[in-house]
């Protein structure tokens, strides 16, 4: 007789159906660490940059375009949500770039025990926050 693949799943060695029960119980008592945090948000940062590669084609397109659509490029970076938009690519840029010279260091064999491993990631955000700050409050 043909069993389907649930049925196949859920049989023990001896063909027993198996009682319901968790497949990954460790997921009910994981609580985040800094170092998966920090994994986590390189990947979204990544992405992040991937909408700073969009608005650069934006802004090219717009200065070969004329004036007409330099203005709107503009109009849009000028506004509150352009430059908030813009802010949060800096920060990405800024962690991304500080993330990659914690992963290079690791590489090295450096920073790899669990103090490290903190220290440098507490470094990380303290450096992407502070040089966000600075540069936007020099922009403005």
């Amino acid at each position: 007789m043909k069993q389907g693949l649930v049925a196949i799943l859920f049989t023990n060695e001896l063909g027993q159906k198996m009682k319901s029960r968790p497949i990954s119980p460790h997921i009910q008592v994981y609580r985040p660490q800094l170092t998966s945090v920090m994994s986590i948000t390189h990947r979204i940062s990544g992405s992040i940059l991937l909408l700073m590669a969009l608005l650069w084609v934006w802004w090219l397109a717009a200065l070969v375009s004329g004036p007409d659509a330099y203005a709107q490029f503009a109009a849009f970076t000028g506004s509150i949500v352009g430059k908030l938009i813009l802010i949060a690519i800096t920060w990405a840029l800024f962690y991304h770039l500080s993330n990659g010279i914690r992963h290079l260091l690791w590489d090295a064999g450096w920073l790899l025990n669990l103090k490290g491993a903190y220290s440098s990631g507490w470094t990380v955000i303290v450096i992407s926050v502070l040089a966000t700050v600075i540069l936007w409050g020099a922009a403005l």
